[in-house]
C-alpha cells in the first residue's frame, strides 16, 4: 500500500508526469490550499503549475505511517521560485527567486495500489514569508 506513495515522491522529485499519474485511480481527487483537483487532467495541472513555478522542487519524506487503506506522510518541499506560482485565493505570484523549505503533510487513501485521494496539508504563512508574499486577507 505504502508502495504508490513512494513512486509518487520519487516521481514528483523526477519531475516524470506520466510516472506521477500511474499512481493515481482515474477519478482521485487531491485537495490542498490553493486547489481542489479531480481526475488525470487536473492532478496533472497541478503538479506541472509546482513544477514551472518551482522547477528544482524536491520533496525530502521524514516520516510516514500506513494502515487501513491509509498513508501519512510528513515531508519538507524545497526549491527555488524561478516561475509564476499559485497561491491560496487564487493570487498567481510572480517569479521571485527566492528558496523555500516548507514543512508539509501528505494524507493518501490507496485502493489496489492507487490513489484514490489526497489531502495537502501544510503552513501557509510558512510559504508565504519565504516567498515575500502578503497574506491574502479580507475585509469583513
Amino acid at each position: 500500500m505504502a508502495d504508490v506513495v513512494d513512486r509518487l515522491i520519487e516521481a514528483v522529485n523526477a519531475h516524470d508526469m506520466e510516472a506521477c499519474l500511474r499512481c493515481y485511480s482515474l477519478d482521485a481527487t487531491m485537495v490542498g490550499p490553493e486547489l481542489q483537483a479531480e481526475g488525470w487532467a487536473e492532478i496533472e495541472s497541478y503538479h506541472a503549475h509546482v513544477w514551472e513555478g518551482v522547477p528544482d522542487t524536491c520533496m525530502t519524506v521524514w516520516d510516514r505511517v500506513a494502515g487501513d487503506g491509509r498513508v501519512a506522510i510528513e515531508a519538507t518541499f524545497n526549491g527555488t521560485h524561478t516561475g509564476p506560482f499559485l497561491i491560496a485565493g487564487g493570487r498567481l505570484l510572480e517569479p521571485s527567486g527566492r528558496k523555500v523549505n516548507v514543512h508539509e503533510c501528505w494524507m493518501f487513501t490507496v485502493e489496489h495500489d492507487l490513489i484514490t485521494a489526497l489531502r495537502l496539508y501544510f503552513d501557509q504563512l510558512e510559504l508565504y514569508m519565504q516567498l515575500g508574499a502578503s497574506i491574502p486577507f479580507t475585509s469583513p
